[in-house]
């Protein structure tokens, strides 16, 4: 056994729609190391959920496994029922489940949360909140968060819980109209290089698209390709940015964005400094992301589960992929 399996207290999995990602975790909440692999939900190996499983643990010790993320969802391994608003560290905690692997490994799931009063639901995001908090105790007070993706989720904190929040379907509307309307015809499958001047371009098209909002301003996407004023391969950043853009404006428009309170990002990097470009066009403050949240949520929900006994966490990111 290396030093690292040796000092191992928790794996945690952060198991998603198209990808599962594993964290060994020492006593402290600290990643030792990392694996990535393609076995999301939706495209499991031969042999389902446990294959995937023995796969990505191979050469581990036999430690406590905690999973977040769509795993535990109606179409995952095993459905794990929401967590009703207000709700913190402690109230997930208490709602964990399990399911039994072929191989005899017991993997605890996480729920979701779910906000009754508006019919929205989120399930492995909560981990993230959970590990940005303990990241960033400042954030637990009073916070607005925002983590971007293919279903956005803009975020109130109070006192440690998560006490709204609303999805925006961004990236997924991202995704259908680049690949299945007219305006990405012609286009191919993958994205051209990034133009950051046509992402910016819509970005202000959907700032002043005022009352109306951007699906008033979609369309001109194509005019103003066929009046010679935009590129063909500058559309999908265009329309990223009127779609962002607009998530923005809807958000300042329902009262989710204080101008004069730098609102926190939560998630992938990349995406997260496009939203904070973004933001610059809106003079909003967005302060990018901690890095490491989802491991140390994972660490935060198993130690307030009691499936570790570790002491508060130092958090600390030092791990690779192998």
């Amino acid at each position: 056994m290396n030093d690292s399996a040796a000092r191992a207290e928790l794996i945690g999995l952060d198991w998603g729609t198209t990808s599962l990602r594993a964290y060994l975790l020492d006593e402290q909440g600290g990643i030792l190391e990392t694996r990535a692999r393609g076995w999301g939900i939706r495209r499991l190996p031969p042999g389902g959920f446990d294959a995937a499983l023995d796969d990505v643990l191979v050469g581990w010790p036999a430690l406590p496994l905690l999973a977040s993320g769509m795993v535990g969802s109606r179409d995952g391994w095993r459905e794990v029922p929401y967590v009703d608003l207000p709700a913190g560290l402690d109230a997930v905690a208490r709602a964990l489940s399990h399911v039994d692997s072929a191989g005899g490994r017991r993997v605890h799931l996480i729920p979701g949360l779910r906000h009754i009063a508006t019919a929205d639901v989120m399930r492995g995001e909560e981990t993230e909140i959970f590990g940005a908090l303990a990241l960033q105790p400042v954030l637990a007070a009073r916070s607005a968060l925002l983590l971007p993706g293919t279903h956005s989720k803009w975020v109130s904190v109070r006192n440690g819980r998560v006490v709204d929040f609303t999805t925006s379907m961004t990236g997924e509307l991202y995704a259908a109209v680049r690949h299945h309307t007219i305006l990405g015809a012609g286009l191919g499958a993958d994205d051209p290089p990034v133009d950051h001047e046509a992402f910016l371009r819509g970005v202000v098209a959907a700032r002043d698209s005022g009352a109306a909002g951007a699906l008033s301003r979609l369309f001109s996407a194509r005019a103003l390709v066929l009046a010679g004023r935009l590129a063909q391969l500058a559309v999908p950043d265009y329309l990223s940015g009127l779609l962002i853009g607009e998530e923005l404006r809807a958000a300042l428009a329902a009262g989710r964005i204080d101008p004069a309170t730098p609102l926190q990002l939560i998630g992938n990097a990349p995406l997260c400094r496009r939203y904070a470009a973004a933001a610059s066009c809106f003079e909003l403050g967005m302060a990018l992301p901690p890095p490491g949240a989802a491991a140390l949520g994972l660490w935060q929900i198993a130690r307030s589960a009691g499936l570790t006994t570790a002491a508060l966490p130092q958090p600390r990111v030092n791990g690779a992929n192998p």
